[in-house]
């Protein structure tokens, strides 16, 4: 077997865990490792995001050792191989595309999309809720929150349209801030003082679940879009303190009315 490619990263890597090999890497486990694998995803999922094909090869080869990883020490617990890893998704691929392996007939990527569902629950035999359930807690809140609404839409619990979720937001909004009111009715800009803050957090988390159906039904990806908009306030950030310290002075030193005034400009002057 030619010593190059994946023999040879399969070959290192059992290696490195061999009673000869690293002592680092002999003490790892799938535990241990858990956390190496999600952030070599998102540093491949930061070079795409990037544009630089030299640093996604790099990154994706991490991502790769990962999974050999991952492979060598469930081979050593009896468990499975990596040959079996790429058994299993080879077999899942040629079952979730019936319309490239068999005879159905599809008419575009939402057909497409819809099979693949329908045989993911099939082969499980999952109720509806199973399907919901089965979306890892540990993704990020936002692209959960996403996965859950459109699985949900399989059983046709969905808004039918982006104005239809708008408006369960803005009822969302209401509902916050009446949870945020004071007994004379005026709304609090702290929360500390509040005992029913349980209540408060939940209406707050309906609001960014409502958020997310209303990027869903528009078709923007919610995580992509809140990373949009948090790079543009740390763009426009940089900018204020820039004009700060151009006219002598340190953001510390200046009221939330006062660097409003310097925010708008620098909108103004992007916008």
């Amino acid at each position: 077997m030619e010593n190059s490619g994946i023999n040879k990263l399969l070959d290192i890597v059992k290696q490195l865990r061999a009673p000869s090999g690293c002592p680092w890497d002999m003490e790892q486990t799938h535990k241990s490792c858990k956390i190496g694998l999600i952030e070599e995803s998102y540093e491949a999922v930061d070079a795409i995001d990037k544009e630089d094909f030299s640093l996604l090869k790099e990154e994706l080869g991490d991502v790769l050792l990962q999974v050999v990883f991952h492979s060598q020490i469930a081979e050593e617990n009896g468990n499975f191989n990596f040959d079996e890893v790429c058994e299993d998704i080879s077999n899942k691929l040629i079952v979730r595309h019936p319309h490239v392996f068999g005879d159905v007939k599809v008419k575009d990527t939402e057909d497409v999309l819809k099979n693949w569902d329908k045989g993911k629950k099939e082969k499980k035999d999952q109720s509806y809720t199973d399907t919901l359930k089965d979306i890892p807690a540990s993704f990020p809140a936002l692209m959960r929150a996403a996965k859950v609404g459109k699985r949900a839409g399989n059983a046709n619990m969905d808004f039918p349209d982006t104005e239809s979720a708008l408006n369960s937001l803005e009822n969302e909004v209401g509902e916050f801030k009446s949870a945020i009111k004071s007994t004379d009715n005026v709304i609090k800009t702290d929360l500390t003082g509040y005992t029913d803050i349980e209540r408060i957090t939940e209406e707050l988390g309906d609001i960014l679940f409502s958020a997310v159906n209303v990027a869903r039904k528009s078709g923007i990806d919610p995580e992509d879009a809140l990373n949009k908009s948090t790079n543009k306030f740390i763009s426009r950030f940089e900018k204020v303190e820039k004009a700060v310290i151009q006219d002598g002075l340190d953001m510390k030193d200046l009221d939330i009315t006062q660097l409003d005034i310097y925010w708008d400009k620098v909108k103004r002057n992007t916008d």
